[in-house]
């Protein structure tokens, strides 16, 4: 799950980003009403994160842009702006939830978890492959019934691949599953994260196996039996 998070108040944003990162999100942080227009045009997110008092602007006023962009992709407002009024207004505006600040970490990722339990026009079905399933709605993989402990970036390249199993997949599309803008990436960070993966497939008998096809990216397949 790739996260957008709006928010210029350094401190806040980066406790924020270590605790979504830590639940294994990809986030891409923003600290402008400029900075983020650029930042959703440039990556599809499943997941706005949006402050109001900006910089360059009300937050809100970015809505109308991030739904013609991604017209299902939920908003959660983070705001100082907490009064009823306000609330009401960021509601009736379009957004999916409103947060208050101050506020505990651990209620907004109650409130992501609740977002994500919503129904959704996207498929949400369980994927499997081989012996593996992936499960989008929970965003985990299993291989007959047993969880799969993965870091948070081979977590998002087993999701890339598999719900295009079958398919080469471009190595700019997974770089852009896996890391955030912020993200330092060498040439070979992917390779690395790849086969990791493989290894692990490989231990718990998945089923499956992860081709690279030369200069082009990565398709996963079910092994010959």
């Amino acid at each position: 799950m790739r996260i957008l998070l709006i928010e210029d108040e350094y401190e806040l944003a980066n406790a924020v980003r270590i605790a979504l990162e830590r639940e294994r999100f990809v986030v891409d942080t923003a600290a402008s009403l400029a900075h983020a227009r650029a930042s959703a045009e440039g990556a599809a997110h499943d997941l706005v994160l949006l402050d109001r008092t900006l910089p360059d602007g009300d937050g809100l006023a970015l809505l109308p842009a991030l739904r013609s962009r991604n017209r299902g992709v939920p908003v959660i407002v983070l705001s100082a702006l907490g009064k009823l009024a306000d609330r009401i207004e960021g509601l009736d505006e379009g957004a999916d939830d409103y947060l208050a600040k101050p506020f505990a970490l651990e209620e907004l990722m109650a409130r992501i978890r609740a977002i994500r339990r919503r129904p959704s026009d996207l498929a949400s079905e369980t994927i499997t492959l081989g012996r593996l399933c992936f499960d989008p709605a929970c965003d985990e993989a299993s291989v007959q019934g047993q969880r799969l402990d993965l870091p948070r970036r081979e977590l998002r390249v087993i999701a890339c691949l598999v719900q295009r199993k079958g398919r080469t997949v471009m190595r700019e599309t997974l770089e852009q599953a896996v890391f955030g803008y912020d993200d330092e990436i060498h040439s070979n960070t992917l390779d690395s994260h790849v086969s990791r993966l493989r290894r692990k497939l490989a231990d718990a008998d998945a089923g499956v196996e992860i081709h690279a096809v030369r200069g082009v990216g990565y398709l996963l397949r079910a092994a010959p039996c």
